[in-house]
């Protein structure tokens, strides 16, 4: 009895200092592991402020980027950034290159076919940007113009519904900001984009000699923060975090940083 006792005694210790130098070791602790931040890569296009673009040190800033990490605290994630071109936003999404994306998309029942959306996390609408002294007071009167779109927006979308798909005098371009400098170097006579997205750029750019035309026939149109099909959870906590983030008044306020300036 007295022998089992002893032998018993020993492979406690032995146990004991076992566990020890596992948790002295490299791996992490188990609670540790437990509270461990995951990765999530998001795609965006860097190219459309106030929502997203590259500052004067190349990172990427805006309301969609601010949002997008106060998310991710709420779901105890890092979020990884990943500049990716709008017309191929889609792609990166469902080919798995990245798990979200958030870029001032708009929802539509088009996109929803190959994506999910959050709840709307902004409502935005078209506008139209015209050099200073433009005959066009209204979007009905752009019809006969030259007109620049950025590719694959909704903006385009809204333009080849009035002109038609195949009309020449659409004229697409890779980021607003290019549709911009091109109207205001006359190559186009018109420019259609999400009033925000304008406004930024005119307010930046005070000596081109250009103006934002408001036209209430343009549907309101919600953005929201995209998810593969089949990503429930994923979906579910994004959301959870969007209904926190609004009633603790944190989207209020990067709105007020970005739009209002505030």
């Amino acid at each position: 009895m007295k022998k089992w006792v002893k032998t018993g005694l020993m492979g406690i210790l032995a146990l004991g200092l076992l566990v020890t130098a596992t948790g002295c070791g490299g791996g992490a602790p188990a609670g540790d592991k437990a509270t461990a931040k995951k990765t999530i890569k998001v795609a965006t296009d860097a190219a459309y402020a106030p929502f997203e673009w590259k500052n004067e040190k190349g990172e990427i800033v805006g309301f969609d980027i601010d949002l997008i990490k106060a998310v991710g605290k709420e779901m105890n994630a890092e979020i990884e950034l990943v500049d990716t071109p709008f017309d191929g936003i889609i792609a990166a999404l469902t080919n798995k290159n990245v798990d979200m994306l958030i870029s001032a998309m708009t929802i539509t029942e088009k996109r929803k076919e190959s994506i999910d959306f959050s709840k709307p996390y902004f409502v935005a609408v078209q506008a139209i940007a015209v050099k200073e002294g433009s005959p066009v007071k209204k979007f009905e009167d752009i019809k006969d113009l030259k007109v620049g779109v950025q590719n694959s927006t909704t903006g385009q979308y809204v333009v080849e519904k009035l002109m038609g798909e195949k009309s020449p005098k659409i004229f697409r371009y890779d980021t607003t900001p290019l549709a911009m400098n091109m109207l205001n170097n006359g190559d186009v006579d018109v420019v259609v984009a999400d009033k925000p997205v304008v406004q930024h750029f005119l307010k930046n750019n005070p000596s081109a000699k250009m103006t934002l035309i408001d036209d209430t026939s343009f549907e309101k149109e919600d953005y929201g923060i995209a998810v593969r099909k089949g990503e429930g959870e994923l979906l579910k906590q994004v959301n959870d975090a969007l209904d926190k983030l609004e009633k603790n008044g944190t989207i209020k306020q990067i709105s007020e940083k970005y739009l209002t300036g505030k």
